[in-house]
């Protein structure tokens, strides 16, 4: 494909991505923050340099044609490059300087940011960190895209090539109800003890749920028809005596704070989760997200005593559920 003397631009390659993407020119526009016919005449300019017409369109609908499937293909890549390339030159003098745009899963975010996000302001202080909260699959396409810099999951799901660096190992524990037959022993449980057992699960997209699928097929246990959509809510599902689920050990002290729920660890070798950070091969901004992922990893340990302490909460709950009521003596004045 050979160029017309008229050259083209990133802003433009930008604006047939947008539209690209939204399949309508007046929603690329706004995107982009232009006006349609300003981009509209960039995409001709773009068109024009190339020598291809790169959309179809009609008054009902935009559609890539051949060619521009490829340039849009290659236009994504490009961006992403010159972003990346940008970041170097910015962070070359101090790679810890600046923002960086982090993803998180739903069943970390609201149990490992609060012990972790303080202290790495206070270690990286120059550094601002922006959290977007989204299940695995979109923060894996947003990281692929170059639309967030780096996400923290759990490493157990299809993460791609994307290079992950270990922050901890997350145990999975059975949560049952108070008075529930599984919750008067104290003993590590087995997966034999559950067969057959109704087990509560999340809803589809959460990468838990597949996790938790694995377990509870090892160890043949019932889905209910209910799936739910945070583990707040499968933890007071559980409580209300629906059924029993598998939590991990991270959720446990925000989701029992009440010691409404048993928790039994698991015999054995506890089945579990490996949360990581994960980011773009070749990522201009591997050495500083190393670092912030190292820093995790770091508070994460630190933190641990106090996740286990968290499953102690369970034993008065134990406790109350099956010790008789105490009888009090009554005793008369003469």
């Amino acid at each position: 494909m050979q160029l017309s003397p008229h050259a083209f631009t990133l802003r433009q390659l930008q604006y047939a991505v947008a539209v690209a993407e939204t399949a309508n020119f007046r929603r690329a526009a706004a995107q982009c923050h232009v006006s349609q016919p300003s981009l509209s005449a960039q995409i001709a300019e773009l068109e024009s340099a190339l020598g291809v017409r790169l959309f179809e369109r009609d008054r009902k609908r935009v559609m890539l044609t051949a060619a521009g499937r490829e340039v849009v293909a290659r236009g994504r890549r490009l961006l992403v490059e010159t972003a990346d390339l940008a970041a170097a030159a910015a962070r070359f003098g101090d790679p810890l300087r600046g923002s960086l745009r982090f993803g998180v899963i739903p069943t970390v975010s609201p149990y490992l940011l609060p012990e972790v996000v303080p202290a790495l302001r206070r270690r990286f202080p120059k550094l601002t960190m922006h959290w977007v909260e989204e299940k695995t699959a979109t923060l894996v396409s947003l990281v692929q895209a170059g639309s967030l810099d780096a996400a923290l999951l759990a490493l157990e799901a299809d993460v791609g090539h994307l290079e992950r660096l270990v922050v901890g190992r997350d145990p999975f524990v059975l949560a049952t109800p108070r008075g529930h037959v599984l919750s008067r022993r104290a003993a590590p449980v087995t997966l034999g003890q559950l067969r057959g057992s109704p087990v509560l699960l999340l809803d589809d997209g959460h990468c838990l749920r597949d996790q938790a699928l694995a377990v509870c097929s090892a160890m043949e246990a019932q889905e209910l028809d209910f799936r739910a959509t945070s583990l707040a809510t499968l933890a007071q599902m559980v409580a209300g005596g629906a059924g029993i689920t598998l939590l991990p050990r991270l959720a446990v002290r925000a989701e029992n704070r009440r010691a409404q729920l048993v928790v039994r660890r698991f015999a054995g070798t506890s089945p579990h989760r490996t949360i990581g950070l994960v980011w773009r091969p070749r990522s201009p901004l591997a050495p500083a997200l190393t670092q912030v992922g190292t820093a995790v990893r770091e508070l994460y340990e630190a933190a641990e005593p106090r996740f286990e302490a968290s499953l102690g909460l369970s034993a008065a709950s134990r406790r109350s559920a099956i010790a008789p009521p105490r009888r009090h003596r009554r005793t008369m004045r003469s």
